[in-house]
């Protein structure tokens, strides 16, 4: 007794497939996700590359923004007293032919380790490249070749960006602690507050990234040689589930940092102290 094939199947086989013009028959929004992660990404560049050629306003004591830090220019003529981290005025490490801010020394490694991970390739790939913008939406490009050959293989410097990244945090948290150190003494102001929630949210991102998650336990064979890196490698994993929600809250308040320094800088607001 031969088998045959079930009525579905028989009449997908039956006839050609249908031609459909159309680029999607979705009833649903499903242009609003990808239409909305396109305007917050985009505002988010905009936003960055205007402040990181303002060259202003990026410093008012104890607050460095984060988009400039390190400072590492001469141009940099903020003073940090007693402080081994930042040089001094007249002297910076890439020297005085440096003209131009130096936030766009520092900004290649935040966007390079943001562009290159693996959820904001999912993100800008949909709905700014367009590949595809939702599922079942027929998409513009031809062919699809994969992050396998140039231009998209150079993705594959996501782990290198993640390590640098990790250095960069540190750097972070030692402006958030510095900014407790007011010129009359420690205390606490509503930028200290900004500065330290901006640094744990950048830990947070770091952490639950999935190049971390790989790096911790990934390559593991044999969970029980490696119980230490198997429970991190779980608690990663348990945070790497709101990799997503993470990665938005620390590229919105990364900017609202940088914003809240400038306006306090510019004097356009007042930093309320809290002692």
């Amino acid at each position: 007794m031969t088998a045959t094939a079930a009525p579905s199947e028989e009449r997908y086989r039956s006839g050609p497939r249908a031609a459909i013009s159309a680029k999607t028959l979705r009833k649903d929004r499903w242009w609003a996700e990808p239409t909305i992660t396109a305007a917050v990404l985009v505002s988010f560049i905009a936003y960055s590359t205007w402040a990181a050629f303002q060259n202003a306003n990026y410093y008012v004591r104890p607050y460095l923004s984060p988009f400039y830090s390190p400072c590492i220019a001469t141009v940099c003529l903020h003073a940090r007293a007693g402080s081994h981290i930042y040089h001094a005025p007249d002297v910076g490490i890439v020297g005085p032919w440096w003209v131009i801010s130096p936030a766009i020394i520092v900004l290649v490694v935040p966007l390079g380790f943001r562009m290159t991970c693996y959820y904001y390739r999912k993100a800008y790939y949909r709905s700014i490249w367009r590949s595809p913008s939702a599922c079942a939406v027929a998409e513009p490009h031809k062919r699809y070749r994969g992050e396998s050959r140039f231009p998209l293989i150079v993705q594959n410097v996501h782990r290198y960006f993640f390590y640098l990244g990790l250095l960069l945090n540190c750097i972070l948290t030692w402006d958030a602690i510095e900014s407790y150190h007011f010129a009359s003494g420690w205390g606490m102001g509503f930028g200290s507050l900004m500065l330290t929630l901006n640094a744990l949210f950048l830990w947070a991102y770091s952490l639950t990234c999935h190049s971390c998650r790989h790096i911790v336990g990934g390559r593991l064979k044999h969970f029980s040689r490696h119980p230490i890196r198997f429970k991190l490698w779980g608690y990663i994993s348990k945070g790497n589930a709101r990799h997503m929600q993470v990665a938005w809250v620390s590229l919105v308040f990364v900017a609202l940092t940088d914003l809240y320094v400038r306006l306090v800088a510019s004097g356009w607001v007042h930093d309320p102290r809290f002692f």
